[in-house]
């Protein structure tokens, strides 16, 4: 089948407001965060495809070898499972085409026996986040919109920053008063974002600001909030799957800050089964930071509702938020798949990056909660080390470069009590005499050995 017949497979979409007792559809055409009756969250719903698993796996696969830009993009490659917005509105920067890695010291210091990591910090701006920014900015483009905004603790300003700045778009980022990974911070004031940090403020107080400054017509959200940036990140699942040959693993493992992966991935399972190219959901487990933990507590408590954390506090900033907009669908997911939510403290997540490392892969903090839970749920017997398990590390290394310094050199604390830490696979620096033998010594100490 060619491309203008593949074209004609695409579906009506309209917004739906996931409150069950609300329901309302509005058309894609309209500007809309949350549903305008109800105020609770949206979604994008597709009418059915009436096209068989095998022809979209084949076009998907033969795109791989394509000149096309959009086909180059590892989000627009799936373009059948996406809004319908018109090509010449689309901003793409190739993003997604992010690897798999096989880490077998991360296994070992897990406790289990096959682990394998998606590395989406090899995005062009080092996260996760442009999978569903280069949707999200494409949808603003269609509608006009000349302004886009963010909060952000890093990851998201980046994101978008380069995303408008491709467009040429103006990019409004606000970062909270304190606690934000300045390497992130950087990359916005890089692509031109006019950055804005609001004195005495957390994620959760500019986020509620953005809200309200989004109300303006030119002016557009790009915070998960966003549906688009949801129907973006669902291309994680299917990349992830098409480079498995689309055998599921048995669990699925990702870092939980405002749970809009978790919400992306769930609605990725549904629609590919709806599709007939997923038989069974992987577990999807949610791993939080103690300090920012309010599903995790929840799901212990056997609780349905959320208690937002005030003060949210770890040095895992990309998940350090207290009031996640996207709790309701992650506990859907949780329940759906049969995973699990678990906290771990900013000692484990410590330890488990640096284990991360030493698989030559690295990550930023928030990334390595993912491994922290995997061995915390392996000791509680809640993982069979025998079973298939794939972990996303949302952001790359040099993300927050300062972090790492100050674990190796054993000045890193735990943000929500306050010990310093006592890292044990410490590498730091070493001073030594301009001596041959004082250098060759360490070629066989077995000290430095991995």
């Amino acid at each position: 089948m060619d491309e203008a017949s593949m074209r004609s497979l695409r579906r009506e979409a309209a917004f739906v407001c996931l409150n069950e007792e609300c329901r309302q559809r509005f058309p894609l055409t309209e500007k809309l965060f949350v549903c305008p009756r109800c105020s609770d969250l949206l979604a994008i719903a597709y009418e059915p495809m009436d096209v068989g698993p095998d022809l979209l796996r084949a076009r998907w696969r033969e795109r791989r070898l394509s000149d096309d830009p959009l086909d180059q993009s590892g989000v627009w490659r799936f373009r059948e499972c996406l809004p319908p917005i018109p090509r010449r509105h689309i901003v793409t920067l190739r993003e997604g085409n992010t690897p798999i890695y096989r880490a077998q010291f991360s296994a070992r210091y897990a406790g289990v026996r096959e682990l394998l990591f998606k590395h989406l910090g090899f995005n062009p701006t080092g996260s996760f986040k442009d999978y569903g920014m280069t949707v999200a900015v494409s949808q603003a483009r269609a509608l006009g919109a000349r302004i886009l905004i963010c909060a952000s603790t890093g990851n998201t300003s980046a994101s978008m920053a380069a995303y408008a700045a491709r467009a040429g778009m103006r990019a409004i980022v606000l970062i909270p008063g304190e606690h934000v990974a300045m390497g992130k911070v950087a990359q916005a004031l890089e692509y031109g974002a006019v950055t804005l940090q609001v004195k005495g403020a957390n994620f959760d107080d500019v986020l509620r600001l953005v809200r309200e400054l989004s109300a303006r017509p030119d002016v557009y959200l790009l915070n998960s909030l966003n549906p688009f940036r949801i129907e973006g990140q669902k291309a994680i699942l299917i990349e992830l799957l098409d480079q498995l040959g689309w055998d599921v693993p048995e669990h699925l493992v990702v870092p939980g800050g405002n749970l809009g992966n978790a919400a992306a991935l769930f609605k990725a399972m549904e629609e590919l089964r709806q599709w007939g190219l997923l038989a069974r959901f992987p577990k999807l487990t949610i791993v939080q930071a103690q300090g920012a933990s309010p599903l995790a507590t929840a799901v212990a408590h056997g609780a349905t509702q959320i208690t937002p954390v005030a003060h949210p506090r770890t040095h895992a900033t990309a998940i350090r938020i207290g009031h996640p907009v996207n709790w309701k669908r992650a506990l859907r997911a949780l329940d759906a798949t049969g995973g699990f939510c678990v906290a771990v403290s900013d000692e484990e997540i410590a330890e488990a990056k640096a284990a991360i490392g030493r698989d030559g892969i690295g990550c930023e903090p928030a990334s390595a909660a993912t491994l922290a839970g995997i061995k915390k749920l392996r000791e509680e017997g809640k993982f069979a080390s025998s079973e298939p398990i794939v972990a996303l590390l949302t952001g790359h290394l040099l993300k927050d470069p300062e972090y790492t310094l100050r674990y190796h050199s054993g000045e890193l604390d735990d943000a929500l009590t306050g010990r310093r830490l006592s890292p044990r696979l410490a590498n730091p620096p070493i001073s030594v005499e301009p001596h041959l033998d004082a250098i060759a010594r360490y070629f066989y100490d077995e000290k430095f050995s991995t």
